[in-house]
C-alpha cells in the first residue's frame, strides 16, 4: 500500500481522499492530533446526546471541501497551480488549530489577552519552522496577504468551507435537520470574479438556505439556552478556581493548569503555546470531578452544575434584564446559598447574545450573474426577509440558581 495515500471515510462526506505527503505529516503532527480530544460543540452534549464531534473531523471535512472547491475553480478557468492547492487545503486544514477546550469557555475563563486565532497563527508559523517553510504559502493565504484574495475566502469569508463543513456537520451530529445545507451544490456554483470569490446565478436558492440554515442552527442549537447556559457555568467554574489558586487556598490543580491559573496576562512565548498544546477536554473534566468535593461552596456548586449535570435557571429575552430584578436574585442567592456579595457574581450572571445570519457590509456574498456582471446577494434574493436577516439579532440572558 502506497504509504503517501490515504483515505478517512467520513459520515458526512463519505471518503475523504489525501495525496499529499505534506498534508499527512501535518495530519500526524501532535499539534493536530490533539484535536481529537476536543470537542466540536463543547458542552453541547449535554442538551444533543449525539454532539461528540471532534474539532479533528471537523477540519479533515472542511479540509476535503476547499479541495474540491478548488477543483470546481480550475475547471472555470481559475489561475490555481498545484502548489497553491496544496496550500489551501493546509490552511483550511489547520484553521482551528488554535482552539482549547471547551474553547470559549477556556479563552474567557483563564486566558484573557489571548484567543484562539492568535494560538493558531502561532501554531502555524511553529509548524513552517519545523518543515522548513513549508507552510509559507498556507500562511499568507490564511492571513489574507496573498495576492488571490479568492483563495483566502475560501478559508475565511461568509461562504468558506469552514461554515459549510460545520453546519453540516454538526445538523449531522445533533439531529437537527432543519440545518441540513447543500454544501455539494454551493461548490459546485463556485467561481472567480474580479480577484473574488463569486457564486453563480444558479446558486442563489442554495445560499439562500444556507443563510437561513445558518440563522436556525445558531438560535436553535448553538445558542440553545441550555448548553449555553453550560458554557456560561464553566467559564465562571473557571474563573472562581483561579481566584481560589491566586487567593492561595488550596485547590487540586495539575501542572498544566497550574501555568495559565498563575497569570492573569499570558503572553504568546513558546512556553505558552506548548503548555497550550498539551490541553484537552479531559483535563479539563478531570478537574472539575475533583473540584465537585472541593469545601469552597462556589467551586463545588458550579462544578457539580455540569459533572452532574444540574442546570441554572436561564431567561432569554429581547430586552436587558431589569436591574431590580437582577438584584433581587442575587440579594436571594446570597441567602439561600450562604454567600457574599462578591461570591454572588460568579452564580448570577446577565449579558447579551448576538448574531448576524448575513452581514452584506462585512465581505458580503457575490452573485455572478448570467451576463458576467457581480451584484451583492440582497440585492437579487427573491425573499425580502432574507435582506431583514443582514441585521444582528440581539438576545439578553439572566442566569442564576434554581429553586430560589
Amino acid at each position: 500500500m502506497n504509504a503517501k495515500y490515504k483515505i478517512i471515510n467520513d459520515p458526512v462526506h463519505g471518503f475523504i481522499s489525501i495525496a499529499h505527503p505534506e498534508i499527512l505529516q501535518l495530519i500526524d503532527h501532535p499539534f493536530f492530533q490533539r484535536l481529537r480530544h476536543i470537542s466540536q460543540m463543547g458542552l453541547s452534549y449535554l442538551v444533543y446526546p449525539g454532539a461528540h464531534h471532534t474539532r479533528l473531523q471537523h477540519a479533515v471535512g472542511a479540509m476535503h471541501l476547499a479541495s474540491r472547491a478548488v477543483e470546481v475553480l480550475r475547471s472555470k478557468n481559475a489561475d490555481i497551480d498545484d502548489e497553491e492547492k496544496k496550500a489551501v487545503m493546509a490552511a483550511v486544514l489547520l484553521h482551528d488549530i488554535g482552539h482549547g477546550p471547551f474553547s470559549h469557555a477556556l479563552e474567557y475563563g483563564i486566558m484573557q489577552g489571548i484567543n484562539h486565532e492568535d494560538i493558531s497563527i502561532a501554531m502555524m508559523q511553529k509548524l513552517n519552522e519545523e518543515l522548513r517553510g513549508g507552510l509559507q504559502t498556507a500562511l499568507a493565504i490564511f492571513k489574507n496577504e496573498y495576492p488571490k484574495k479568492f483563495l483566502h475566502e475560501l478559508i475565511s469569508s461568509q461562504l468558506d468551507t469552514d461554515r459549510l463543513d460545520y453546519l453540516q456537520r454538526d445538523s449531522f451530529f445533533t439531529g437537527v435537520v432543519e440545518g441540513r445545507i447543500n454544501a455539494g451544490r454551493i461548490i459546485e456554483m463556485l467561481n472567480v470574479s474580479e480577484n473574488r470569490l463569486t457564486v453563480d446565478e444558479k446558486g442563489i436558492y442554495s445560499v439562500e438556505k444556507f443563510i437561513v440554515s445558518r440563522r436556525f442552527m445558531y438560535w436553535q442549537v448553538y445558542f440553545h439556552k441550555t448548553s449555553f447556559m453550560f458554557e456560561k457555568i464553566l467559564e465562571q467554574t473557571l474563573k472562581r478556581a483561579k481566584f481560589l489558586f491566586q487567593a492561595g487556598e488550596k485547590i487540586f490543580l495539575d501542572e498544566g493548569l497550574q501555568f495559565f491559573f498563575k497569570h492573569n496576562r499570558l503572553e504568546l512565548t513558546g512556553q505558552t503555546l506548548d503548555r497550550f498544546a498539551q490541553l484537552t477536554d479531559a483535563d479539563i473534566l478531570f478537574h472539575l470531578k475533583k473540584w465537585t468535593l472541593h469545601r469552597d461552596p462556589i467551586l463545588s456548586f458550579l462544578s457539580r452544575s455540569i459533572i452532574e449535570r444540574k442546570p441554572m435557571a436561564i431567561n432569554i429575552g429581547k430586552e436587558p434584564v431589569d436591574k431590580n430584578f437582577t438584584k433581587k436574585i442575587k440579594d436571594k442567592t446570597q441567602r439561600y446559598l450562604k454567600v457574599s456579595p462578591p461570591d454572588a457574581d460568579y452564580l448570577v450572571l446577565t449579558g447579551k447574545m448576538n448574531h448576524t445570519a448575513y452581514d452584506r457590509t462585512k465581505n458580503p456574498i457575490i452573485i455572478r450573474m448570467k451576463d458576467g456582471t457581480c451584484k451583492e446577494f440582497s440585492e437579487v434574493t427573491d425573499y425580502s426577509y432574507l435582506q431583514a436577516l443582514s441585521g444582528e439579532v440581539n438576545k439578553y440572558y439572566i442566569i442564576y440558581p434554581k429553586n430560589l
